[in-house]
């Protein structure tokens, strides 16, 4: 039968040992910790350099704007207009730009707004080559009311063989015609 120190002994080297395997254990278990957070942070770092080149490479919205200028109410036809404005900017590789402005109209009681026809409207008009910032205006009169009235203002960036490279619509806000109305709004 072993002595009470033997046993004493063979008890504390069990307990070192154990200690020691609990020491590796958790020294086994920081460095796979340490290993699965930079693998996170160089999973995340993957991912945001994904994003920012995608963001690169996607084409930028070209900047481009639509505006009612002007909304003159009169009692005469004659003296009713609406002004519409498009202006853009050129975008890489563009050689020439190019604005069209469409009128459209919706009169009391229908529920979709309708192309008015006048001379001048819905054709492309083009910037001189190489110019930066391109801008364009039209009024149009003898406008009907009581009538809302607003543009399609649609925009081209081409390039130097004459491609459009791209191309964008926006609408503008509406003019409110009526009968009553009188002055400038």
């Amino acid at each position: 039968m072993p002595s009470a120190r033997a046993g004493a002994l063979q008890h504390a080297a069990r307990a070192r040992a154990a200690l020691w395997t609990l020491a590796a254990l958790a020294l086994v278990i920081f460095a796979c910790a340490g290993a699965r957070a930079s693998a996170f942070a160089s999973a995340g770092d993957r991912h945001a350099a994904r994003a920012r080149d995608a963001a690169q490479a996607a084409p930028a919205r070209p900047a481009a704007s639509a505006a009612l200028e002007g909304c003159q109410g009169a009692v005469s036809e004659s003296a009713r207009s609406a002004t519409f404005a498009g202006e853009m900017t050129a975008v890489p590789g563009t050689a020439r730009m190019q604005i069209s402005i469409l009128v459209i109209e919706r009169l009391p009681g229908e529920g979709a707004y309708h192309q008015v026809n006048a001379p001048g409207l819905d054709v492309w008009r083009s910037s001189t080559p190489g110019v930066q910032s391109y801008r364009y205006v039209r009024q149009v009169t003898n406008l009907a009311a009581p009538a809302l009235y607003r543009a399609a203002v649609r925009f081209r960036w081409l390039g130097a063989r004459g491609k459009v490279i791209q191309a964008l619509e926006l609408h503008t806000r509406r003019c409110e015609l009526t009968a009553a109305t009188l002055g400038t709004r």
